[in-house]
């Protein structure tokens, strides 16, 4: 039986997303979307040791703490398709003079791939869309939705790789899953995929 799962939302301060903390151990902690070098100073005032980060993309907002927790042994996981498109100049085009830091990628996820990190269960999701390797992460109940699905909204396709019909499609693989989720997003507060469902004006199920 899995262990019961810690979660700690991180707002950013100032231009960034949400961070997300997981423990089920008290000690080790995988980090979705570590946006800023400060996820490191919130994971050791909870005593945790960042074992494994999780990007649902890479745009500079979601990735500006990743080389922080690389430099300490992190090992950085994210979409087969976005790997390529990190350090690439579409990508730095779109913040112009920010420094994307260096970290490497340990493994690459595809769509449907199951992984278990520090003792929790993950499956990811292939949602491209919002950039073309997007992926979002179940853990039990929860979704981590990246810039896919916000609470009543979605996310943006006008960056390169972006499509706004590969949202819809990833939108709605998302409303096509069996029972209800809570949705940890990207940018917002918290929503359930149940509410997205029937309250979504961009997509609707």
């Amino acid at each position: 039986m899995e262990k019961s799962i810690i979660i700690y939302k991180i707002y950013p301060v100032g231009f960034a997303a949400n961070s997300y903390i997981l423990t089920s151990d008290g000690k080790s902690c995988i980090v979705v979307d570590p946006a800023q070098p400060r996820i490191l100073d919130e994971c050791k005032k909870r005593g945790l040791t960042p074992e494994y980060a999780l990007l649902t993309h890479c745009h500079y907002d979601h990735i500006g703490g990743v080389g922080a927790l690389f430099n300490v042994g992190c090992k950085v996981l994210c979409g087969e398709a976005e790997k390529p498109y990190i350090f690439s100049e579409d990508n730095r085009a779109i913040f112009h003079g920010i420094t994307i830091p260096h970290f490497e990628i340990y493994k690459t996820l595809k769509d449907g791939d199951d992984v278990c990190l520090c003792g929790i269960n993950i499956k990811a999701i292939a949602t491209p869309g919002h950039t073309v390797g997007g992926m979002c992460y179940i853990v039990g109940d929860n979704i981590f939705s990246g810039d896919t699905l916000f609470c009543r909204s979605v996310g943006r396709t006008d960056f390169p790789t972006g499509s706004y019909a590969a949202l819809v499609n990833s939108v709605k693989k998302l409303y096509a899953l069996d029972g209800d989720y809570k949705v940890f997003c990207g940018h917002g507060e918290d929503t359930t995929l149940s509410a997205e469902r029937a309250f979504n004006p961009y997509v609707k199920d």
